[in-house]
């Protein structure tokens, strides 16, 4: 569909309208129809546009969001059926059948809890409580899905100008890893369903299925339709490098043919090859091996806040992938933690802090997590060194070990 930047504008403007009547307390019938035909021609990147240029007008991100369920009302009719005729191999199509997979299955753990809906102290039928761990297990087998969003395709946006609509998304998969916390805690000592187990599970499935079926459907629509859109056959092959090396859990997708586009890194032993420092030399593919067997991640942000490189631990702790090279660092954090990570760089950057410790129980593991200034030889700040190290079996090291096992 073709329109001129005049079209545009005017659709723009009267797409905020209606998102402003209705959150002023329009009746959301009333506004559906009466822009029926302007959202009808709405493209799924204007919708995220508007969002944009409505935050940059200083309407707060927090508001966007609760106008989430009324952009659906107002949306739905306009927006195409996700079903973009892709291949099996295709990032979106990967991601739009992940979502399948989960919301059946919060959606099964929300009918089967109900099932559970008996007097107290009554047992559901074995086959239910099955019913119930197989939810959850696949529920906590799709944390891979969400890191390939927030880690490949976000970055990718962002590169693009889409900045804020991919902010909410990560917000909402906070939300649902809340709930998600919640549901998992209930069974980590397997499958007890007392009356309050039972109350907890009840409220937590049904509050799950409602938020992941709203979220699915905004991405599906909105975020999936506006990124085929703006990025080529080329760069969707290098984000499923990307995926493939983050990796899957609940569905594992159909390989790519003909993917040889990984960075392939000199293995010269050439003098030109040698970076020289003050207390030696490295051979320029030895030191990146050197990074990479050390038992730690490291992460470095340059000067201007925007991530420049990342090691490749075998046993690393957090997910990275290298679409988030170049990418600002606050869009690297879900928005609860932005406040800190600049609070932190402001400090590094005025000179009033050269490091900052935090360490945080992370599936059972004790994770320390370490920021550190660097800085030059005359006290300029060049960037942020985060330092991240698994403490669970260093912590239970006691006496002394002196011969080699």
């Amino acid at each position: 569909m073709h329109t001129n930047p005049k079209e545009m504008e005017e659709r723009k403007k009267k797409l905020k309208m209606a998102i402003e009547k209705v959150h002023k307390g329009a009746d959301v019938a009333d506004v559906k129809e009466e822009f029926k035909e302007i959202l009808r021609n709405a493209s799924p990147l204007e919708i995220s546009k508007i969002e944009e240029e409505m935050i940059d007008e200083g309407i707060p991100k927090e508001q966007i969001q609760s106008l989430c369920d009324v952009h659906l009302e107002l949306f739905k009719e306009s927006l195409a059926v996700p079903n973009p005729e892709l291949p099996v191999t295709h990032p979106i199509y990967i991601l739009m059948k992940e979502h399948g997979i989960i919301l059946n299955a919060a959606i099964k753990l929300a009918e089967l809890a109900q099932v559970c809906a008996g007097e107290d102290g009554e047992m559901p039928p074995p086959e239910v409580i099955a019913g119930i761990m197989e939810s959850i297990d696949i529920l906590k087998a799709s944390a891979n899905h969400y890191h390939r969003e927030e880690n490949v395709l976000f970055p990718k946006l962002e590169s693009r100008g889409i900045v804020q609509p991919p902010a909410i998304m990560w917000s909402e998969h906070d939300t649902v890893r809340g709930i998600e916390k919640t549901l998992f805690e209930l069974f980590e000592k397997g499958p007890r369903l007392d009356a309050n187990t039972l109350a907890v599970l009840r409220s937590s499935a049904i509050a799950l299925s409602e938020t992941l079926s709203s979220h699915f459907f905004k991405e599906n629509n909105i975020l999936f339709q506006t990124s085929l859109k703006l990025f080529s056959e080329d760069e969707w092959k290098i984000m499923r490098v990307d995926f493939d090396e983050i990796g899957y859990g609940i569905f594992e997708p159909k390989q790519a043919e003909g993917i040889e586009l990984k960075a392939e890194v000199k293995k010269t032993g050439d003098p030109v090859d040698l970076i020289r420092f003050e207390s030696g030399t490295f051979r320029r593919d030895i030191l990146e091996r050197v990074l990479n067997t050390l038992p730690v991640d490291i992460t470095f942000v340059d000067e201007s806040d925007h991530v420049q490189y990342f090691s490749q631990s075998p046993e690393r702790i957090f997910v990275r992938s290298k679409s988030v090279i170049g990418r600002e660092v606050r869009n690297c954090h879900p928005q609860k933690s932005v406040d800190k990570v600049e609070q932190i760089l402001n400090d590094f950057r005025a000179g009033t802090r050269d490091n900052a410790d935090f360490w945080i129980n992370l599936g059972g593991q004790l994770i320390y997590i370490r920021y550190f200034a660097v800085r030059g030889d005359n006290g300029k700040y060049l960037g942020c060194l985060e330092v991240s190290q698994n403490l669970t079996e260093i912590k239970k090291i006691e006496g002394e070990k002196r011969l080699l096992d």
